[in-house]
């Protein structure tokens, strides 16, 4: 079982198969085993790394519970112990704005990057102020209804109870993450980067709206956006099919743009 140290701390990875390096970023309530349905689909073509950021699955934790502003050099440490660069970084919710953070700071290491159902925290004045509202609404909602759907929490009950179960593996939980809400990179600082930022989004996601979504795009001249229909937050578990073929459209694109 392959680590890789990020300061202090053991940072837990996987790779599978061979090809060009992805790499799943996982959000808040996952780890590395949250990633089955893609690591299944994508390890024909690419070797697909996922990591457990510090406080989930295998890795370590720290005091005080983990500091959201450490996760990007959690990534970059995998990116050197697998000797997996350039990489192609998804990253999911919160690991969309640890894998844009770790772009802006070592673009030499990132070939593209993949914001799944989130704008990694990308910081602009006329940005900010729909994400809070998305965020306030999803509030109003309980934790897993913001995750998954009510149909499918009712007819798939088991892969419902596997996805909080996943979860129970994490030592760490959101109330215990720090700067969660620090600034991210400005747009500027992405376009300087020189990277290539691919957007996934989903109709009916709850956290993060589909306008909100455009707009972060909008802001990124050159990137792309893909607006699945009727796909939620959590569409990679809940949606895989809608997920992966919008992930390999995007890969496809990259590849054919290098």
């Amino acid at each position: 079982m392959p680590y890789a140290t990020s300061g202090q701390t053991r940072i837990y990875y996987e790779s599978h198969g061979e090809g060009t390096p992805l790499v799943l970023v996982h959000g808040a309530g996952g780890n590395h085993a949250i990633w089955w349905q893609q690591v299944a689909y994508f390890r024909a073509t690419h070797r697909v790394i996922t990591i457990d950021l510090r406080g989930f699955g295998r890795s370590e934790t720290v005091a005080d519970g983990p500091d959201s502003l450490d996760f990007p050099g959690d990534i970059h440490a995998v990116l050197q112990h697998a000797q997996a660069a350039p990489a192609v970084l998804l990253g999911q919710s919160i690991g969309a704005v640890a894998a844009l953070r770790c772009t802006v700071r070592h673009p030499d290491r990132v070939a593209a990057v993949v914001l799944a159902n989130s704008v990694g925290g990308l910081n602009h004045p006329e940005l900010t102020p729909l994400v809070q509202a998305d965020r306030a609404e999803a509030e109003k909602l309980a934790v897993i209804d913001r995750l998954l759907t009510r149909p499918f929490q009712e007819q798939q009950a088991a892969r419902t109870l596997l996805f909080l179960q996943i979860g129970t593996f994490n030592q760490a939980k959101m109330p215990d993450l720090r700067n969660m809400s620090a600034p991210g990179p400005t747009p500027d600082e992405v376009q300087r980067s020189g990277i290539k930022v691919h957007f996934i989004a989903g109709e009916t996601d709850r956290v993060l709206s589909p306008p909100t979504a455009r707009k972060a795009q909008s802001l990124l001249p050159g990137s792309t956006i893909d607006v699945v229909a009727g796909a939620p937050h959590s569409m990679y578990w809940e949606a895989p099919e809608l997920f992966n073929n919008s992930l390999a459209r995007c890969l496809q694109s990259i590849q054919g743009a290098a």
